[in-house]
């Protein structure tokens, strides 16, 4: 049997290179490599694993050497060129059932935490202070949820808004409207969630058509008072709109876990902004969900290199 080699980064857990090296691949575990020295060694690989900290541009892939594929733990392949590797012939793929739960929750735990200031309610107890009026908060129940993205996230946390109480409506263009009823969920188009929605939750990629989707024109369509919630990409909202509208009191207030560029820059308009709950991209990261990771990423690795076959590979028809 071919001996393929594999370079497993970006702390993926150990139980990816242990269930190739059962399968008689020479696979290692190895640091993030900047994108001049990942240029230099990626061609010395069959297969790479990647998370969000490796971008996999076209000059990393100018000389692929006898790279096959490139796996992206989780669900998002923008630090990809997608098109770039397949002009050079390498599959990518990415794990889009592993970090769902995970990023669900911590989402939803983001609007809990945003509906009754828990965040802020605790650094002002820790201070000293006893301050109960300063941050009553607002119930879930009986609010409308507006979703952006209904894929597996997006549904997980409407199952979940919907134990609360709340009323679920979402837009996705992409998908069919028995997606949605399944779900006893209403779809809409976005002129008709803009001013419905008491909370919104983005649950989209990150491509040129969803960039700065929250911007100063589709925030003056909402609700005054209303709270965004954004555990998807930082590239979805423009800061600087959001800001000026925290600050008009249009929105109520905003919970982040991903940011435009991360760690956040230090002029980017929310960064430690009262009103704005912001936590440092925790989404996938529970133990659970790295498992889960480690494990699909070993299962693409093994199917596509022994039967060059693979429903989570994006590109499979372009490539030969």
């Amino acid at each position: 049997m071919q001996s393929y080699k594999i370079y497993v980064t970006d702390n993926i857990a150990d139980d990816a290179v242990n269930l190739l090296k059962e399968k008689g691949f020479d696979a290692i575990s190895g640091e993030t490599l900047p994108e001049t020295q990942l240029a230099e060694a990626i061609g010395e690989y069959d297969a790479i694993a990647i998370r969000s900290a490796t971008k996999i541009t076209p000059a990393v892939l100018e000389n692929p050497g006898k790279l096959k594929l490139v796996v992206r733990g989780g669900v998002g392949i923008d630090n990809i060129d997608v098109a770039a590797a397949t002009a050079k012939n390498v599959a990518v793929a990415n794990t889009p059932g592993a970090n769902t739960i995970a990023t669900a929750e911590l989402a939803f735990g983001l609007m809990l935490a945003l509906s009754r200031n828990i965040a802020t309610g605790y650094a002002s107890l820790s201070s000293g202070e006893w301050n109960r009026k300063a941050f009553r908060g607002v119930e879930l129940y009986g609010k409308t949820l507006g979703l952006l993205g209904f894929g597996r996230i997006g549904r997980e946390f409407a199952s979940r808004a919907q134990a609360f109480g709340m009323h679920v409506v979402a837009y996705d263009p992409y998908l069919p409207e028995s997606v949605f009823t399944e779900s006893g969920v209403k779809q809409v188009a976005l002129d008709v969630l803009w001013p419905a929605a008491d909370f919104i939750s983005l649950h989209l990629p990150a491509t040129a058509e969803t960039k700065n989707i929250i911007n100063a024109e589709t925030i003056a369509q909402m609700k005054d008072g209303v709270r965004l919630i954004n555990a998807a990409r930082g590239t979805l909202l423009d800061d600087v709109a959001v800001a000026a509208a925290i600050d008009s009191g249009k929105i109520a207030g905003v919970a982040l876990d991903v940011y435009p560029t991360e760690p956040p820059a230090s002029d980017f308009a929310l960064l430690n902004k009262p009103g704005v709950l912001h936590v440092p991209h925790l989404g996938a990261s529970s133990f659970e969900a790295q498992d889960k990771v480690a494990s699909e990423v070993a299962d693409v690795i093994i199917e596509f290199l022994e039967q060059k076959t693979g429903s989570s590979v994006v590109n499979l028809k372009e490539i030969s």
